[in-house]
Parts: structure tokens; sequence; C-alpha cells
């Protein structure tokens, strides 16, 4: 067993290897065997280890040697492409066995953890590595532990972080993309701030770069305890660790090593204790290396008012849970800038509503944003109400004017908003129409007459031209009377409005683009259907395979303006034989399309010329993972039906069970172990079979036949089966009223069946 399991290991590397060169130089799988084959056998190494350089160098890993490596060239002495096997290095005959013995072993470690405990099993007999560490770049920049091994857990929770700063030999590793020699500590500890407790338990060190299929980086560090240089003999043998290390780097990604209990339990303790709103946030990071959320590990009871969100503990929850809307709001950005080493955010002041002393009161507030390491700290400034003439509400100022005293005092915003000189002073409330476009003035002075004449209040908009051209504003006033009820004094507030102006003209532009790019995406709909018509033909009528009576039946889907990639396939083999296959690929429109005509016609194939069904499936895998987007999956059943005994043997990849009908009954076809195409590189198939009597009646379909949001599938295959039980099974026509009796309402996905018939004996 545990040579077979190393043997199925070996061939998945093998068969990702022999993909990339394809891929990349377009040969045939058997012409990319032979070309791994031939650049291991050049390099005197093992096709294993020919396999994980290949897959490393598939992104450019960076030079692990200080002397850079010339570019092969070609047989016109041009430059060979960047695809071609790198030049062989040259390393002695024990360090060759030991990497082939390390290549063989790197097929069992699926995380960064256990990747760092095999290497000190593999470093620590040859090169007397005490040590392991492995760093990988996290967004922002910073650099967090992922794996370890050969220190303990205290000194990891102390190293975990490491801030993107000069001086530290890891970053400066990875910043420069070539390997960081520490090979005399006197020295060395005064260029860089080093590891250890203390430092000098490790004598001699080396950081060497590489870079992971998910897109960050990585530094693997070997740190050993006898002081002296690395001979060349080890160099050669650290050159050839990193670069088969790349190659399995790109296949997984591993979370960091979690922080000590105890350290979160002090942070929180210290945030209780804070008089101010005040939150730490880590990011979470999506699979793609994108910052999707925060988490708060540690807030003081004020945060969760003023975020607006649910009271209580904020400790644990995701930002985004507590404000859903956060991602519209310009902290949010403030947040990603901050982390990404862009300096503090300090946000614009805003009003809140708060309750003091039984009260409600408006308050003034700022957001503040600054990064701590691999987090954020987040506190509220409130602003006292002695600063009420510097603050900023969302581009509103508020303005007085004295009537009994003819005097008027402004804030700071209305001079900006009206781009007035504060020393020139305020303009007179019956002076304020002379400001607007002269196609304004007139209905601002009617306003302002109003107010004064019967004490009327306005909110009036009118445009000024400024320094940056056009600006469109807003005023509210209303008039205060005194116990006579002669009015004394005018408070108003001026609003700019001109980016909403600006958005809403944008509005208008993007309504008229969104217009044009339906009439576009129409067009491409039709397109679309017709390639699938030619890709995908069907039959007019009931046609006989194998003496079975088989009808096909192809709805496109209403809702959407996308086609799918539903499709089937029924063809008879050689022999007598007949093949069944449907299927149905992720996604819609031309990529679906392709993707669907390109498994339809390599299926049919590859079992017509012998392959097994369960083979078939596990090379339209590696073909749907090697030749389409890495996120490209589909499902599909095969099945191969034996008219010499009427057997019908199936295999399936993630799809719906076939229905079978006999004597009035509906049951489901047990499925066979199958796994979605395009889910993994290592997937796993299995085939049944199912002995077909005369009147038997079998169903595949699509899932757009069953699934209806928000029923449950089971309850979705069970009226699936009602419904076919309920249509007479020899009646002509009874796919279209069973189709008819299934989908009754708009259909949101394509549907596709294939009904097949067992003729009864006469």
């Amino acid at each position: 067993m545990d040579r077979l399991r190393e043997q199925a290991a070996t061939s998945v590397v093998m068969e990702r290897a022999k993909g990339v060169v394809m891929a990349l130089d377009g040969s045939s799988a058997d012409a990319a065997e032979e070309i791994l084959h031939a650049r291991a056998k050049a390099a005197r190494r093992t096709p294993l280890e020919e396999c994980w350089i290949t897959l490393g160098e598939l992104t450019p890993v960076p030079p692990c040697d200080e002397a850079s490596t010339p570019r092969p060239q070609g047989d016109d002495g041009s430059a060979k492409a960047t695809t071609d096997a790198p030049e062989p290095f040259s390393a002695p005959d024990d360090v060759a066995d030991a990497l082939s013995r390390l290549g063989r072993a790197l097929v069992h470690l699926d995380t960064h953890q256990a990747l760092a405990r095999c290497l000190l099993d593999h470093l620590a007999p040859d090169l007397d590595a005490e040590s392991v560490m492995i760093y990988v770049r996290r967004s922002g920049g910073g650099l967090e532990l992922a794996g370890h091994a050969g220190i303990d857990d205290g000194l990891a929770a102390r190293w975990r972080l490491v801030p993107p700063l000069s001086g530290v030999a890891v970053v400066e590793a990875l910043r420069s993309g070539e390997p960081c020699w520490l090979e005399d500590f006197a020295r060395d500890s005064t260029r860089y701030l080093l590891i250890g407790e203390p430092p000098e338990q490790w004598q001699s060190r080396v950081w060497l770069p590489l870079r992971g299929g998910d897109g960050s980086e990585v530094c693997i560090g070997v740190l050993r305890g006898r002081p002296g240089v690395f001979a060349p003999r080890e160099r050669a043998h650290l050159r050839g660790v990193v670069r088969l290390c790349a190659g399995r780097v790109r296949s997984f990604t591993s979370a960091a090593v979690p922080v000590v209990e105890g350290e979160a339990d002090a942070v929180q303790s210290l945030f209780a204790a804070l008089p101010v709103p005040a939150m730490l946030l880590t990011p979470v990071v999506s699979s793609s290396g994108d910052v999707e959320d925060f988490r708060v590990d540690a807030a003081t009871a004020q945060a969760a008012d003023l975020l607006g969100g649910p009271s209580g503990n904020l400790t644990g929850r995701r930002l985004r849970e507590v404000r859903p809307d956060l991602t519209d709001l310009p902290v949010w950005q403030g947040c990603l800038d901050a982390l990404m080493g862009g300096g503090p955010y300090d946000s614009e002041p805003f009003a809140h509503q708060e309750t003091v002393d039984g009260v409600l009161a408006l308050a003034t507030y700022s957001v503040r944003v600054t990064r701590l390491e691999g987090a954020l700290v987040v506190a509220w400034l409130r602003h006292a109400p002695s600063d009420r003439q510097e603050q900023r509400l969302g581009s509103i100022g508020w303005a007085n004017w004295n009537l009994s005293r003819d005097e008027a005092s402004w804030s700071a915003q209305v001079f900006a908003i009206l781009g007035r000189d504060p020393a020139d002073g305020p303009v007179r409330l019956d002076g304020l129409p002379g400001l607007a476009l002269p196609e304004d003035r007139a209905a601002l002075r009617s306003a302002v007459e109003t107010l004064l004449r019967e004490g009327l209040p306005f909110d009036a908009a009118f445009r000024i031209r400024g320094g940056h051209g056009v600006r469109h504003l807003r005023l509210v006033a209303e008039v205060v009377a005194d116990a006579h009820g002669t009015p004394f004094e005018v408070h108003g507030v001026v609003q700019d409005l001109t980016a909403r102006r600006r958005a809403e003209l944008a509005l208008v532009e993007s309504e008229r683009a969104i217009l044009t790019q339906h009439d576009v995406l129409q067009s491409e709909r039709v397109l679309v259907a017709r390639l699938q018509h030619a890709l995908l033909p069907l039959p007019d009528k009931v046609i006989d395979l194998s003496g079975l009576r088989v009808e096909v039946a192809y709805l496109p889907a209403q809702a959407g303006i996308h086609v799918g990639g539903d499709w089937f396939s029924a063809v008879e083999l050689p022999g007598g034989d007949s093949l069944f296959v449907i299927g149905d690929v992720a996604g819609h429109g031309v990529d679906a399309v392709a993707t669907m005509a390109q498994l339809r016609f390599t299926a049919k194939g590859m079992v017509s010329t012998g392959s097994s069904l369960t083979g078939a499936l596990s090379r339209l895998n590696s073909l749907l993972l090697h030749t389409r987007d890495a996120h490209g999956t589909a499902t599909m059943v095969l099945a191969r039906y034996h008219a010499a005994d009427r057997r019908l043997v199936w295999a399936q990849a993630g799809h719906p069970p076939p229905l079978l009908l006999r004597d009035g009954e509906a049951t489901y076809l047990p499925r066979p172990p199958g796994m979605l195409l395009g889910a993994t590189s290592a997937p796993y198939f299995e085939e049944t079979e199912h002995h077909l009597e005369p009147g038997d009646r079998v169903l595949l379909y699509t899932d757009g036949l069953v699934e209806r949001a928000p029923e449950n599938i089971d309850v979705s295959l069970a009226r699936l089966a009602d419904a076919a039980v309920a249509q007479p099974e020899d009646a002509p026509g009874s796919l279209s009223t069973l189709l008819d009796a299934m989908l009754e309402d708009e259909r949101r996905d394509d549907v596709c069946v294939l009904d097949i018939r067992v003729p009864r004996e006469p």
C-alpha cells in the first residue's frame, strides 16, 4: 500500500509537469514526457526532481546564488524562451542522491510546517542544520512565520510577524531575490537584527528566497550552531533544495503559526482599560491574497456603539459582519492603504448621536487608523464643541447672520466652500445672491427676501464659479425670532453638492453605457448560441443505438443573457456498444461553450479508442487543469452500454445520479465515488454496472432539471422521480410531458436530458 501511494503521488507530479510543458511548448503528452526525461538525463537528475523544478519555474524563481545563471541560447543564437529548462548546476554524486531522496519525500507534504520538518530531517546530517524557518510575505509587505522546525514555540511566537524593515536578513533576501549568507557572526550581528535567544546560538545561517504559486513570496532559513562559511558543496546542495521546494510550494499554502493565547488575552486586557473607543484589527486574506475582511482581536466597550452595529463584545468577530456596508465607506480604503504601508489614515469628521446623562446629543468624531506590524489600530477621536469652526462634516458648513447688530459669522468650511478668503470676512445675507452665477441670482435673491420679509425658511440650490470650475451648492436657512415675533437672527447651513451632481451626471452616462452593453451582450448570446448549435447538434427525432431508443432534449435558460455549458453525447462504439455522456461546465458564455466542446469531443475520442471510463475521467480532469482556467470545473456522467448482455457500466464526476424506471417504480442508481472535474490534481473515480431489462427506462440529466432555490436537492430528486412515474413510459412525447411537469417556472439554468429506453420484448 505504501508503494502504491507513493507511485500515485509521484504520477500526479509527473502529470502536472507534463501539463506545464504541454501548455508552454504546445507539445503532445508523449512528447512532453520525453522532454522531461531528456532534461533530467542531461542535468543528471531523477525524473521526479525535474518535475519539481519544472513546476517551480512556471513562475520565474529568483536566482538562488550570487552569480546569475546565463540564459540558454537556441540553435540560431537567440535567447531561448524562459519556459526551457534552466542551465543545470553541478553537484557531487552524494548531493544528487540526497536531492533525489528529498524529491520523493516532497510528494507527501501539504503544509509549510510539514515542509520545515522534512527539510530539517534532510539537512541536519549533511549540513549540521539545527533549525529551519519558513516565512511567507503577506498582504501589506510584512512577513509571517508559516512553518518552523528545531525552535521552541515561544521563540516562534515572538518572531511570528516580521515588519518589512531594512536590517532584517529575511526581508533583505526577499527584497533582493538572492540568498543572504550569514557566515561571520561578529560582523553580521552589527548589520542585521538576528533571530535567536540569544542570537549566538546560531553562529551561521542562510536565507534562501523562492516564489510560491499563490503569488506570495517565500523564504527558507537554514540555521546552524557551528561557525564558518558554507562550503561550495553545501551551497550546491542548498541551491538544489530551493529549486525542488519551489515546485512543491506552488501546490499548497498553509496557515501561519497561531499566536499564543496568553498574548491575545493580554492585548484584550490592555484595550479593555483604554478610556477611548479603539480596536485592534487583523487582516483576513482570501486565497487570492487580497484582504477581504478584518478580524477584531481586541476592542474597547465604546467601539461597538460608534460602529453602529450590534452591541456586545466585538472580539473575534469579522468587521464586515458588524458593518456590512463598510467597503463602501472611505475608511475601508484608508484601512487598506495603512496596511500597505501608506502611513496613518485620518478620516473626515462625522456626526454621531449619543446619549449623555440620559439626553440625546450630537457629537463629532473622526477615525484614525495606524499600522502595528501586520495589524491595524483603529481609534475614534471626539472633537470638543469649541472645535466647531474647524469641523468638516461632509462638505457642510454653518453660517449665522445677526439682523439686529448687522453681524455675520461663518465656519471655516463655509469660506472654503464659497472660495472666499477668511481675511475678507463673511458676506451679508442680502449680499449672498451676488456670489451666485447670473442665471441663479434671481431665485436665490427671491428666497432671501421672502425669508427676511415673511420669515419663511428656504432650501435653495445655486451655483458659483471658483478656481476649480463651477460648483453646485445648497443653502438651507431659517429665522430665529425674539419673544415678540421679530426676526433677530438667521441660521443657515451651506453644503457643497458638486460631487453628488457629478455623480448624477455620471449615473446618466452609465445608464446609457449599460443600454449599449446590453445590446452587445445580446449579440454575444446569439453568437454563442450559434456556436453551441454547431458544436452540439440536436437530433430531430428518436434515434436507435445498440437496440436502444434514445430521445434527447436541450432547453436553454430563460433568465440571463448567457448560454450555458450543458452538453451530451450519444454514439455507437466499435463492436456494437454505445456511449452515453452528459455533462455541465461551470459558467456561461464563450468560455463555457469552448470547454464543453473540448470535453465532449475528447471524451468520445478516449472511450472510442479503448480507454476505460475512469481513465477517461482522470485524463479529462488533467486536461481541464492544464488547458483551461485554473478555476474552471465541470460535472459528468460516462455510461457504456454492452448490448450483448444489456449491461450499463457507468462512472461519474460530481454529477446527479441516473434515474431508473422499471415496472412503474423509480429508483436512482447508487453513485460510485467520483470527484468534480477540475477540483483537484489527484482525483479518484470508480465505475459500477447495472443490468437492464426489457421495458427499462434510464434518464440522464443536468442539474437544471431538478435544482430549485432554496429547495433541498433531495426534495428536488424526489420530485423528478414522482413526475417520471406519473408519465406513461411508452407514450410518444412523454419526455416533453415530463419536462413540462418539472419546469413550471422560468428556467434559470440550461436543461439537458437523455431519455434511454430498452424496448419491450415482443
